[in-house]
């Protein structure tokens, strides 16, 4: 199954204007729009929505995510991953790892996970 990101509303529009340029094929939606959670959407809600639509989070949110993940876990949810930009690295950087993460993995590889970008 293809790798589909959702950009949380703090994350630039850059990310997913790049992300499609240069990965057509790559679905990149993101909070806010069409068929998405709306705008403030709290966290909690905007992972049941990536767990129910198979989407992986890209986000900056390095504070309450992780609580959030734990809580939705210990109710019996799953989610596909979660990504979060590193702010030393460019947004190129960041836009790079992700098209590398989405090259190379496998089905459900960061399943239930929080992952901070780089990956090396």
């Amino acid at each position: 199954m293809a790798l589909k990101y959702l950009r949380d509303e703090n994350v630039t529009p850059i990310y997913a204007t790049q992300l499609r340029r240069k990965r057509p094929d790559l679905v990149v939606w993101a909070v806010g729009e069409i068929g998405t959670p709306p705008k403030s959407t709290l966290d909690p809600e905007i992972l049941v929505w990536c767990e129910d639509h198979n989407f992986i989070l890209v986000t900056n949110n390095r504070k309450s995510m992780p609580v959030h993940l734990v809580d939705h876990l210990a109710q019996g949810g799953h989610i596909p991953g979660i990504f979060v930009l590193n702010q030393d690295l460019s947004i190129g950087q960041n836009i790079e790892e992700l098209i590398v993460i989405v090259d190379g993995s496998f089905d459900n590889e960061y399943q239930d996970q929080i992952v901070h970008l780089p990956l090396t």
